[in-house]
């Protein structure tokens, strides 16, 4: 133990040297003598061992005492370290282990995330390719309706016949028709020859599929919406179009037939003999649609159908003699019936109609046939009759000159003579009569049925 210098006891005591312990010194009474060196000893410590002493000051003891217990923190903490260091290390574990499934577990969650994300691209992308595809096929379907469309002939209209051959120079388009009474002075003017034009049977061309940039700017979805109201529209005005030509078709057949009923014709036996240029080819007979078959595709095969009866009735037509022997204005200097005879000054039947008309004036054919007779035949002095088959024949009178033959075969609207005042006439006219079987019928039944089916279209 330690002790201060200043307190010495008389006697040494003595340690055991097996119990390693020092006997401190009985503490002296303090001697008299100089202060100074009592304050000096009593600030410092001595130690006695094994006889010996040893002193040292106050700052090495405190720093001998700060290490002891230093060290023995650190051993006490060590000591603890060591004591729980498996629960420490467990909780570590447990924590890192808490810290790597929660990682786990988000990035799985990333990853079905992902997945979500990518399959439902797949899936729009796959929709939109669906519908893409789509409206190609739609597309397609419309191209080739429209080429299918396009084989659709512009048809005349009822009553008006397209002649092959180039008009004369000296024929004038005339005005419309206006018929006259039968024993009235008037204004006769003559069916023209006119066209029906449909109405345009090519749909506007489909829009072309959006581009990549399109699509992105609008939207894929705006894109294909936009897209498929175009193509409702061009089918819309198909659907159109093939109900007007549909309705056009029946319609005019119906006013052919009528005509042909009015006229007391039959239509069956004009249809067989109608000439017919020159054609030929192998019989393939026209397909029905199926069942199934689209109404674009039913409704077309109807038109098929009337557009063959037309040409039919058409080529009937060409035999009826409902167009006017003369070309310009023309009036009629006497009707069909009774009349005063002009010369006996009796009541007599006129058996035509008079065209007044200036001599050289040319006369025309009304329908096609073949010149059965021309020359000199009586009171009508110069004429030309044609035979148009079925019973039906024209006849020509009073010309000033006669240019076809006999046997010729003649068309519609071909010259045949000239105006003149020859045989029983009082002056330049021409007298033309229809016959059905030999019997005179009156030439304005059939010229108004040249209005009929002229002004219908």
């Amino acid at each position: 133990m330690p002790y201060r210098s200043g307190h010495h006891s008389d006697h040494p005591q003595h340690h055991a040297p097996h119990h390693g312990r020092q006997a401190p010194y009985r503490a002296r009474r303090p001697q008299p003598g100089p202060q100074p060196q009592i304050a000096a000893e009593a600030s410092s410590y001595t130690f006695a061992h094994a006889g010996r002493q040893v002193r040292i000051g106050p700052v090495l003891f405190w720093i001998v005492v700060g290490t002891i217990v230093a060290l023995g923190c650190w051993s006490a903490a060590t000591a603890t370290y060591f004591a729980f260091r498996d629960d420490v290390l467990t909780r570590l574990i447990a924590r890192q282990a808490e810290m790597q499934y929660a990682y786990e577990d988000r990035i799985a969650e990333l990853r079905a995330k992902v997945d979500r994300t990518t399959s439902r691209q797949l899936l729009d992308q796959e929709q939109f390719d669906q519908k893409l595809d789509q409206v190609m096929r739609r597309q397609t379907m419309l191209e080739s309706r429209a080429s299918a469309m396009s084989t659709l002939p512009d048809v005349a209209v009822t009553g008006s016949i397209k002649s092959s051959r180039t008009p004369a120079p000296d024929s004038t388009p005339a005005g419309p028709l206006k018929p006259s009474p039968i024993n009235d002075t008037v204004i006769f003017v003559a069916p023209p020859d006119r066209e029906a034009r449909l109405e345009s049977r090519s749909p506007a061309a489909a829009p072309s599929l959006p581009t990549t940039q399109y699509a992105k700017a609008q939207g894929l979805d705006t894109a294909l919406t936009k897209l498929e109201q175009s193509l409702d529209q061009v089918e819309k005005r198909q659907i159109a179009t093939l109900g007007s030509v549909e309705e056009s078709f029946e319609s005019r057949a119906r006013r052919m037939r009528g005509v042909l009923a009015d006229l007391g014709l039959a239509a069956r036996g004009l249809e067989a003999a109608a000439p017919r240029a020159g054609v030929g080819g192998p019989f393939v007979p026209l397909k029905a649609p199926s069942a199934n078959a689209s109404a674009f595709d039913r409704q077309l095969y109807r038109i098929n159908l009337s557009r063959s009866q037309l040409d039919r009735l058409n080529r009937a037509l060409t035999l009826v003699p409902y167009r006017k022997p003369v070309v310009g204005e023309v009036e009629f200097s006497s009707g069909f019936g009774v009349r005063t005879d002009p010369f006996l000054g009796r009541p007599a039947m006129h058996t035509g109609l008079d065209f007044r008309g200036n001599s050289g004036d040319p006369v025309r054919a009304t329908a096609i046939g073949k010149v059965v007779n021309a020359g000199w035949q009586g009171g009508y002095g110069q004429m030309v009759e044609i035979d148009h088959g079925n019973g039906l024949s024209t006849r020509y009178g009073h010309l000033s000159k006669i240019i076809a033959k006999v046997g010729q075969s003649v068309q519609i609207g071909q010259m045949i003579g000239e105006i003149g005042s020859t045989g029983r006439s009082t002056g330049p006219h021409l007298h033309y009569e229809t016959r059905i079987d030999g019997e005179a019928v009156d030439p304005q039944k059939f010229l108004r049925a040249g209005v009929r089916l002229a002004g219908a279209g």
